[in-house]
């Protein structure tokens, strides 16, 4: 049974991340702690794994439509390599409820991003905007990757919720081309934080991550689709929601109860 439940939540993660490129790990972590029972040290080493290889999946596919920026999405993932260690250091020596109340926080503060973006409405009257000076850009994308790479570390997110805006406003992509390099970025950063998890006393249950994983690589093609069909306000806003209300009891339940 736990198996079987195991894939069902793959199922939801892949098509959250297939669909957005984002925000599939900040899910993962609150599904594995409270319907499957792991602790939020294991939680957070297996989102890692799942986000990780669902990501390359993922971004593989977006690769063969053409919207993968390779160059960009290595500068960005090369970028929060010093933060990823520390933060997977910081990991391992906060108490359990300090890691699930930052977690709650995290995804409060990334619904409200959603929101604010869905809210804003784009204006053809408006005109070409003046591109960004090279040094306002590069700086952008600096301090976005060194944030995404310490939160992949200490909270197992992949933080494409970042990534993608970030690629957005700095670099001037598309939206489909920043959900795609998002993917890559967010595969690079779980890689990079694994990597400095294996040396360490991170326990991997294969038992809850294999049927996870194999769940949501499958539904990330779903959700690629999903994401070409529906609404990308409708998709965003439906997501921030539902985020909102993890949120609320995750909180809950390290602060509380």
């Amino acid at each position: 049974m736990s198996l079987l439940l195991a894939a069902l939540l793959g199922v939801v993660i892949g098509l959250v991340l297939g669909a957005t490129g984002a925000g599939g790990s900040v899910l993962a972590v609150p599904a594995l702690v409270y319907v499957l029972g792991e602790g939020p040290q294991e939680a957070t080493t297996a989102s890692l794994v799942i986000v990780g290889v669902t990501s390359v999946v993922s971004a593989a596919n977006h690769a063969r439509t053409g919207h993968v920026r390779w160059l960009a999405g290595l500068a960005f993932a090369v970028v929060g390599v010093l933060t990823s260690i520390a933060g997977t250091r910081l990991n391992h020596a906060v108490h359990p409820d300090v890691l699930l109340a930052a977690f709650a926080v995290l995804m409060l503060v990334s619904a409200t991003t959603m929101l604010l973006r869905s809210r804003r409405p784009a204006d053809p009257a408006t005109g070409p905007r003046r591109p960004p000076r090279r040094t306002a850009v590069m700086v952008r994308v600096v301090l976005a990757g060194l944030g995404v790479g310490f939160l992949t570390g200490f909270l197992g997110v992949g933080g494409g919720f970042v990534v993608v805006p970030a690629l957005v406003l700095a670099l001037g992509f598309t939206m489909p081309v920043a959900v795609g390099t998002s993917l890559l970025v967010v595969a690079l950063n779980s890689g990079v934080a694994l990597a400095a998890r294996t040396g360490s006393a991170a326990v991997f249950d294969w038992a809850v991550i294999v049927p996870f994983t194999l769940g949501a690589v499958a539904a990330s093609f779903a959700g690629s689709r999903v994401a070409a069909r529906v609404s990308p306000t409708v998709l965003t806003r439906t997501f921030a929601v539902l985020l909102v209300a993890v949120a609320a009891w995750v909180l809950l339940d390290a602060l509380v109860l």
